[in-house]
């Protein structure tokens, strides 16, 4: 199951974090966000071992929104040693969220 990151847990979860950190920027009403969380939450459980693949709801966490200049949803942002490395926006496949893991 994935990560369910907030405001909250955002700095220990992710900028802490000994593993990488995929965060998907999502928001309930947005529909590529949809299609999205089946994969999200499929490569969650599968990437257990190597990595934290977690989601942060837009609406309920807008400064860290705002922090990384998240402008459309979704956006999924690898964070690797507290350090956002690289940035996907729109619906992505399978592929490419695994060659951004690797």
């Amino acid at each position: 199951m994935e990560k369910i990151f907030t405001t909250e847990n955002f700095e220990m979860e992710v900028l802490k974090s000994d593993k990488p950190v995929l965060v998907d920027f999502y928001a309930d009403w947005c529909g590529p966000c949809k299609m999205m969380a089946p994969l999200i939450e499929k490569m969650a459980e599968e990437f257990s071992d190597s990595a934290v693949i977690g989601k942060l709801n837009v609406d309920d966490n807008e400064e860290i929104a705002m922090k990384y200049q998240v402008m459309n949803i979704p956006t999924l942002i690898l964070f690797k040693n507290g350090a956002a490395v690289n940035r996907l926006v729109g619906v992505q496949s399978r592929e490419i969220l695994e060659k951004l893991l690797r």
